[in-house]
């Protein structure tokens, strides 16, 4: 299986211009022969960094209360025609996807953090929705629910995704073993401080090949007229990228990528996977169901 896990930067809180980035990275991908791609969390339309700088509970600051308001107008309508392009560059390539997306709520008022599955062939195939947002994530992020931690094949692959901390939930690391999973896409806001140690071992814990891939972002990429610009200071980083991909040894197939812009390439022997279960597999021969079990519910949850 060759991959092509995207390091890039998003059009920050631009969702046209960001879905076109999209489309133009699937076309690059596909051309260099990827059978798998991956970008960031919420790349479209973008990490909201400003939370942990700025005093983001102030529930009555205007400029705070703009910015939700801004970041809300550019969330994604996952069956909408704009995602719609996503889905059509996806089916000319013939490569599974994922993209991280801000989704718009059906209430309107809310979004959730979600990693979107796109089949060539079948479209959008799942939407996983981040369980519990993390720190000042649950500013501007709802909860999500289980309808998302499912498998899908593609070309005698199977593959899953979860969005960032979730990668450190036990229990959401074993519904994804469970599913038979061989290749894992843990998608990031991007730094290699997220994904240096976790990738390595989910990798070994789940005999499995985890692509973990993030964002290079700066304060520079916010737009100058964003309401909360003047208290971000010019030329900051706030992540430098961590893309990294991890064998079911646990060893580095491609150690963490930093600070640079474009396509991580691996291509991986699936067969390596059942190799390293000879040993360990955390929920077929080495797990014991008579004594432990996990219950998943994967119903999608609407007001």
């Amino acid at each position: 299986m060759r991959v092509a896990a995207v390091q890039d930067t998003p059009v920050y809180l631009d969702r046209a211009a960001t879905t076109e980035r999209v489309v133009e990275r699937i076309t690059e991908a596909g051309a260099g022969g990827a059978d798998l791609i991956a970008f960031p969390e919420v790349f479209i339309s973008g990490y909201p960094n400003w939370l942990d700088r700025t005093n983001g509970s102030a529930w009555e600051d205007p400029q705070q209360q703009e910015a939700f308001a801004r970041y809300l107008d550019q969330a994604v309508d996952v069956n909408g025609a704009e995602f719609g392009q996503v889905v059509a560059a996806v089916r000319e390539v013939r490569a599974f996807t994922y993209v991280g997306v801000v989704e718009r709520a059906a209430s309107g008022g809310s979004v959730y953090c979600s990693l979107v599955a796109i089949d060539p062939g079948a479209g959008v195939v799942s939407v996983h929705r981040k369980l519990k947002p993390t720190f000042g994530e649950r500013l501007v992020w709802a909860d999500g629910d289980g309808a998302g931690l499912v498998a899908h094949d593609h070309d005698g692959a199977r593959v899953t995704g979860l969005n960032c901390w979730e990668n450190w939930m036990p229990l959401a690391r074993t519904a994804m073993y469970a599913t038979g999973s061989q290749v894992h896409v843990a998608a990031w806001p991007g730094s290699v401080g997220l994904t240096e140690d976790i990738t390595r071992f989910i990798a070994k814990e789940g005999r499995m090949f985890v692509v973990s891939v993030g964002a290079p972002y700066r304060s520079d990429d916010l737009p100058e007229d964003f309401p909360l610009r003047n208290q971000l200071p010019d030329g900051e980083k706030f992540h430098n990228g961590g893309t990294c991909i991890a064998g079911p040894d646990g060893r580095w197939v491609i150690e963490p990528v930093k600070d640079e812009i474009g396509i991580v390439w691996a291509d991986l022997d699936l067969s390596e996977v059942a190799r390293q279960r000879q040993n360990f597999d955390p929920t077929g021969h080495y797990s014991r169901p008579d004594v432990l079990s996990l219950s998943v519910d994967r119903t999608r949850l609407a007001p």
